[in-house]
């Protein structure tokens, strides 16, 4: 699992006990998995569907620096599938963990379509047509 994106906890992302807000958490989750399923799948029309239970382990506090991992974990037929855990930079201690979370693959109008897809690929590893599409 790669870690890509980290936050550094501020006053702002507080709940009153002075530990971190799950919903400001879970928000950075929804569009960090967003953005990773956007460049799997190539476009941008993709729409969160499920999250599986949300398994908090530990908290965070104000000067904390958190990473956020995510990985595809199974490709239908016009879903997408990630795992994700969130975590301490400095501790490697975990934060919280989430099985399972389902984007689906959009047309134009809204409607779910396939997207070909069946394994994880890396930019480095695409033609230069793919990576232009994705952005």
């Amino acid at each position: 699992m790669n870690f890509h994106t980290r936050k550094w906890i501020k006053p702002e992302d507080l709940n009153p006990n002075g530990t971190l807000f799950g919903g400001s958490l879970l928000k950075w989750i929804d569009e960090e998995a967003a953005i990773y399923a956007v460049i799997q799948l190539g476009h941008n029309r993709v729409v969160t569907k499920y999250m599986s239970s949300i398994n908090f382990v530990s908290s965070a506090r104000q000067g904390d620096v958190i990473e956020l991992g995510i990985t595809a974990t199974r490709f239908g037929k016009s879903s997408l599938t990630l795992h994700c855990v969130v975590r301490n930079k400095f501790t490697q201690k975990n934060i919280l963990t989430i099985d399972e979370i389902v984007f689906v693959n959009m047309d134009e109008n809204g409607r779910p379509t396939p997207h070909g897809k069946t394994e994880i690929t890396y930019l480095r590893d695409r033609n230069l047509e793919d990576a232009d599409r994705a952005t």
